[in-house]
């Protein structure tokens, strides 16, 4: 650094030295703590400031960590001051905190730790903002395209301002926030909802001059939050608005549209696309029993619908045959037996066994079996069974919802038909809950027709729309960069199902690229601690948080990140907490949830982490991979805002009594 250089900048010089702090008087120039410049005013003494220490070759980075005046110095007159006072010290002293290093060359950049000290009397100097973009790694944010000489793209978003350098833009560096997971974390109130919208908007172009096109973001959007502050995204960012509807809830009007550049639409799930794994999830079904029974419904509504031919068709006979033969000896109840017996033949039956091959006479039509008709019809079944035939594992064909009931019962009967009696009543739950999806209208999105042009039966192709992606031909083209899916609607309970559903079927898309990592998406986890806990409320809740923590694990691999957001990151399961290598943190002053912020993020300094029980609203501290080191920032404001803001309880309450507009009738 040139002489002229630091004799400016100059603020003080080290008189105590240790491995974890130095000391040091400040400059008679530094008046007030505040260093007048040839170029603007510098208020160097703020807790949180860095400084420069000069090397040989590098600056030591420390931070002020405290501010007090030496306990030997008298009051000062300015009457007494001379020109010479000006370079000797003050009654002020800083203590700092030695951070890393900074290289004199300007290609380097800052790395942590100290392995070279600074002597007694050094100098320490003030920093610029040109210091702060090369200490946090964020120095010429907008960069060439190769090959492509007039195109540039960013290189790190501006995301606030800091609240310790004066009118300092703090930015992040985008592959390392966006391509690893991160947490937004802090008490309801103190602007996380607004932060990912001001994210969201910066990312996808709205603040700069490069809209990202290829980028791909999914919003489990839990309070209908982030419509609103999406909607004024540049070309060419589309986005895919997608609502769980239900009877009680008010329809999706196609017409309310906040921009062009939305497609708005009902949100449905097929139902076939469930794992055996999710549907005992969903069905919340015990181990010892009802596991395996469901697993062998599934299979059977798979083994119904593939084509008969050769053993296949063998095999569908045969497990026909044997369910009806049980019902058959079932002589107690002739009426309930042939309803039965129809019922499996309406929905199961084949060429050979069908309900006008078996109930061929006027009696058993009517249910008047005599020994004579259930000798005929056993003689007719026995041809069609096999000795040593198992139930195929499920393969995710497309089935209507209602046969599920159907091939449960033929599961049941066809353990009883191999004497396990019992197998019934201990399925009596199942078969309730399977009724109970079938009429509850919260799971309408789940129960969808295999016949609907809206629905696909590819998984691709389900996906695929959740990412964007449209076909032209043979070829995929991206179509939108945003996919909302609204579960403002719905219980938690729905909520654990379709997140847990949803992920798991981008991750295994992705898990399927010829190019590894080549198409990059980030999940937003919204209000995240509702189904992805530390502490699961049920067995089902622990199911549903295995797929994010294995694509907290994994997805790194293969282009899928999570961005958490979360009042109670002690209720968030720490498998996938303690695999974010970002945090942005708002104020939080639940003392567990602070206790749990101190365990993991050791390298945090404790006067750093006090601070967030008293930051102001809409600011954060931000640490991770994406800074260089913790800075604390106000968070740029989103335009438009999210649909979250504070109630205004004082113009609500003093105005006359009237019409309530504002609830449903």
């Amino acid at each position: 650094m040139a002489t002229t250089d630091a004799r400016r900048r100059r603020l003080g010089t080290i008189v105590d030295v240790n491995a974890e702090r130095f000391r040091v008087e400040m400059t008679e120039a530094a008046d007030g703590y505040t260093l007048v410049g040839f170029d603007d005013q510098h208020y160097v003494a703020r807790i949180g400031s860095l400084v420069l220490i000069p090397l040989t070759n590098l600056y030591v980075v420390a931070e002020v960590t405290g501010l007090q005046e030496r306990p030997d110095a008298g009051p000062v007159s300015s009457a007494s001051k001379s020109m010479e006072d000006i370079t000797q010290v003050s009654s002020r002293q800083l203590s700092l905190t030695p951070l890393g290093s900074l290289p004199f060359d300007e290609t380097e950049n800052f790395s942590f730790g100290v392995s070279e000290f600074p002597p007694l009397y050094a100098d320490v100097l003030h920093v610029e903002n040109r210091d702060l973009d090369r200490i946090l790694n964020v120095a010429n944010q907008e960069i060439a395209i190769p090959d492509s000489p007039h195109a540039t793209k960013l290189r790190s978003l501006t995301i606030g301002t800091s609240v310790v350098f004066n009118d300092y833009e703090v930015k992040i560096r985008i592959n390392e926030f966006f391509g690893a997971h991160s947490a937004i974390l802090g008490n309801t109130g103190s602007g996380k909802s607004c932060t990912i919208a001001s994210l969201l908007q910066a990312s996808l172009g709205k603040a700069t001059q490069a809209p990202a096109g290829g980028s791909t973001f999914i919003l489990f959007d839990t309070n209908g939050e982030y419509r609103r502050a999406l909607s004024e995204l540049p070309d060419p960012i589309h986005r895919t608005y997608a609502r769980i509807s239900h009877r009680q809830a008010a329809p999706l009007d196609p017409t309310d549209q906040f921009s062009e550049r939305e497609e708005s639409q009902e949100f449905q799930l097929p139902h076939w696309l469930l794992t055996p794994e999710e549907w005992e999830l969903l069905l919340q079904t015990s181990d010892r029993v009802q596991r395996p029974v469901l697993r062998n419904a599934l299979g059977l509504t798979s083994l119904f619908a593939e084509d008969s031919a050769g053993d296949l068709k063998d095999l569908k006979n045969h497990i026909l045959a044997s369910c009806l033969q049980h019902l058959l000896r079932d002589t107690e109840n002739h009426t309930s037996a042939k309803h039965r017996m129809r019922s499996l033949l309406n929905v199961y039956g084949s060429d050979e066994i069908s309900v006008h091959g078996v109930l061929h006479n006027r009696q058993v039509r009517y249910g008047l079996f005599d020994d004579r008709d259930i000798a005929d019809i056993e003689s007719t079944l026995k041809s069609f069974i096999l000795h040593d035939a198992e139930i195929p594992g499920y393969r995710q064909h497309p089935f209507k919802f209602s046969d599920l009931e159907t091939a449960l019962d033929m599961a049941i009967l066809y353990e009883e038909s191999h004497g396990n009696s019992r197998v019934r009543d201990y399925c009596s739950t199942l078969l309730t809950r399977v009724k109970a999806l079938q009429s509850r209208d919260e799971f309408e999105f789940l129960r969808a027709d295999p016949g609907q042009d809206l629905i696909s039966d590819s998984h691709d192709s389900f996906v695929d729309n959740i990412l964007g992606i449209g076909r032209n031909g043979t070829q995929l083209i991206k179509c939108a960069q945003v996919f909302i899916l609204d579960l403002s609607t719905v219980d938690d309970e729905v909520v654990e199902v379709v997140s847990s559903v949803v992920t798991r079927l981008v991750f295994d898309r992705l898990r399927r690229s010829r190019i590894r990592n080549a198409y990059p998406v980030n999940l937003v986890l919204e209000e995240a601690h509702r189904y992805v806990p530390s502490q699961p409320a049920s067995a089902s809740t622990l199911e549903a948080t295995k797929i994010f923590e294995r694509v907290a694990k994994e997805g790194r691999k293969y282009g899928l990140f999570l961005i958490l957001s979360s009042q109670r990151p002690s209720e968030l399961s720490g498998t996938v907490l303690s695999q974010c290598s970002n945090y942005m943190i708002h104020r939080i002053q639940n003392p567990e949830d602070l206790h749990h912020i101190r365990r993991m993020t050791p390298f945090i300094s404790e006067s750093v982490l006090n601070r967030l029980a008293s930051l102001p609203k809409q600011h954060a501290l931000v640490f991770g991979t994406s800074v260089s080191i913790p800075t604390t920032c106000k968070i740029r404001t989103a335009s438009p805002l999210p649909h979250s803001d504070d109630a205004d309880v004082s113009t609500y309450w003093y105005r006359s009594p009237g019409e309530v507009g504002a609830l449903p009738v």
